[in-house]
C-alpha cells in the first residue's frame, strides 16, 4: 500500500479486532508509518472501521479489507475519477487466482432480486438483467458504471460526503454495512461509481463460505435489518418469506455441491505431488523463494525461473514477457509471482491471463512469505520462513 501512497499525501490506520495470530507481536515496531489500533475484541467491521474513519485526516476516505492487493496506481486513478465525478467509488475485484469477484458491482437487495441470489438462479442466469440484478451481471465488467451498492473491501469516499452519511451502521455485524452506507450516499444526493479502470485482489477465503447455509443465514439477518430500516415493516415480511424459500433452494444445493467438491478435492490432492511449479521473478527473488518452498518439501518441484531482470542462469527456463509461451511448453500447475521487479500492476494485469488449471501464489519484495489462494470460497495457504 505505501507504494500506491507514493505521490499522494496520506495516512494508514490499521484497526485490530483482536486477531489471534500474533499480529501484535509481528507489526510492533515495524511500520512507524501506520497508525495501528488494537482491540481488545472483536467489535464487528462497522465500528472498527468508524473507529478508523474518526482518525482519518485525509479529504478522502479509503476503507480497505486486509486481505487486499492494490497495484501501484490504483489510488492515483480513483482520485482523479472521484475528483471528477464528485462520487464514491469501488473498484473492479479479483480473486487470488485473477477471477473477477461479481460483489463489485452491485444493485440494491429488494426482496426480489435477494430471493433470485440465494436460491441460485443468478449463477444459473448470470447475465440475466433479471435474475441477475443483485450483481448487475448484465453490465461489463470491463466498463465503469453507475451502481448502488460499493463493495466495502474497498469503498473510497471523499469526506464531504461521509460528513452528510455519517459513517456505517453498527446495528450490522458482518455483511450489509456497504449496503447501508452505499443507500445513504444516493440518498444524500451523491452517485456510486464501480470503477473499472484499476483492479485490486480480494482473497476473500479467510471470509464466511459463500456456499454455507450459515453464510446465507448471516446475509439474512443483514438483510433483513437494511430491509426493516430503509423500505418498513411491511416489505420485511416479505423479504422474510421469500428468503425462507430461498434458504431451502440454497440448502438443498449446497448438499450435493459439497459431495461434488469433496470428490474434486480428492482427485486434486491426488494430482498435487506431481505438479510443476514455475517462479516469476529476478534471480534473487528466486533465490530467496527456493529456500520457502525446500521448508515445505516442494523444491524439487520447481521446473525453473521466468526471468525479469534480464539475467539467464542455469534455472531460467524464458523471460516474463514471454510467460504464455513457457505456459503452452511446459506441463506448468503452479506459479509464484514474485514482486520487487515485477509491480503488483503486472502482476495483478497477468493474473487473468493465466489458464484455470494453474495455481497462482505470491511472493512480495520483504515479506519472507508466499501467499496464495485459489478458491475464494475457502481459506487460502501460506508459507512462511522458519
Amino acid at each position: 500500500m505505501t507504494k500506491a501512497l507514493k505521490n499522494i499525501d496520506g495516512e494508514i490506520i490499521v484497526i485490530d479486532n483482536k486477531s489471534d495470530d500474533d499480529s501484535f507481536s509481528f507489526f510492533q515496531n515495524r511500520l512507524p508509518r501506520v497508525k495501528f489500533i488494537w482491540n481488545e475484541t472483536n467489535v464487528g467491521f462497522a465500528k472498527a472501521n468508524n473507529q478508523g474513519l474518526h482518525l482519518a485526516k485525509g479529504e478522502i476516505i479509503l476503507f480497505l479489507n486486509p486481505d487486499t492487493i492494490v497495484p501501484e496506481d490504483c489510488f492515483e486513478k480513483c482520485i482523479g475519477f472521484i475528483n471528477k465525478n464528485n462520487c464514491a467509488l469501488g473498484t473492479k475485484m479479483l480473486d487470488g487466482a485473477g477471477n473477477f469477484l461479481k460483489e463489485s458491482k452491485r444493485a440494491f437487495p429488494s426482496p426480489l432480486t435477494s430471493f433470485y441470489k440465494l436460491a441460485g438462479f443468478s449463477r444459473l442466469f448470470p447475465h440475466s438483467k433479471i435474475f441477475a440484478k443483485y450483481h448487475l451481471g448484465n453490465l461489463s465488467e470491463n466498463e465503469n458504471h453507475l451502481v448502488d451498492v460499493l463493495a466495502g473491501a474497498f469503498m473510497m469516499i471523499p469526506q464531504k460526503i461521509l460528513d452528510k452519511t455519517g459513517g456505517f451502521d453498527e446495528d450490522f455485524f458482518m455483511y450489509g454495512e456497504d449496503i447501508d452506507l452505499s443507500f445513504r450516499i444516493q440518498k444524500a444526493g451523491f452517485a456510486n461509481y464501480y470503477f473499472a479502470g484499476s483492479s485490486i485482489i480480494h482473497f476473500k477465503g479467510e471470509s464466511t463460505k459463500k456456499g454455507s447455509l450459515n453464510y446465507v443465514k448471516m446475509f439474512y439477518k443483514a438483510m433483513s435489518v437494511f430491509v426493516k430500516k430503509h423500505y418498513g415493516s411491511s416489505k420485511s415480511g416479505l423479504f422474510s418469506f421469500f428468503i425462507h424459500i430461498a434458504i431451502f433452494f440454497r440448502a438443498s444445493f449446497s448438499a450435493i455441491s459439497r459431495l461434488f467438491k469433496r470428490k474434486k478435492s480428492q482427485k486434486l490432492n491426488k494430482m498435487s505431488s506431481n505438479n510443476k511449479i514455475i517462479v516469476a521473478g529476478s534471480i534473487d527473488e528466486y533465490r530467496e523463494v527456493i529456500p520457502l518452498l525446500e521448508n515445505v518439501g516442494m523444491k524439487e518441484r520447481v521446473l525453473g525461473r521466468a526471468e525479469t531482470d534480464g539475467i539467464k542462469c542455469d534455472d531460467t527456463i524464458g523471460s516474463f514477457d514471454n510467460l504464455e509461451k513457457i505456459l503452452q511448453l511446459h506441463s506448468i500447475k503452479e506459479i509464484i509471482f514474485c514482486e520487487g521487479k515485477l509491480s503488483y500492476k503486472k502482476i495483478i494485469e497477468a493474473m487473468p491471463k493465466i489458464p484455470k488449471n494453474i495455481s497462482v501464489e505470491l511472493f512480495s519484495n520483504g515479506s519472507h512469505a508466499i501467499i496464495g489462494s485459489n478458491d475464494k470460497n475457502i481459506a487460502g495457504n501460506i508459507i512462511l520462513k522458519n
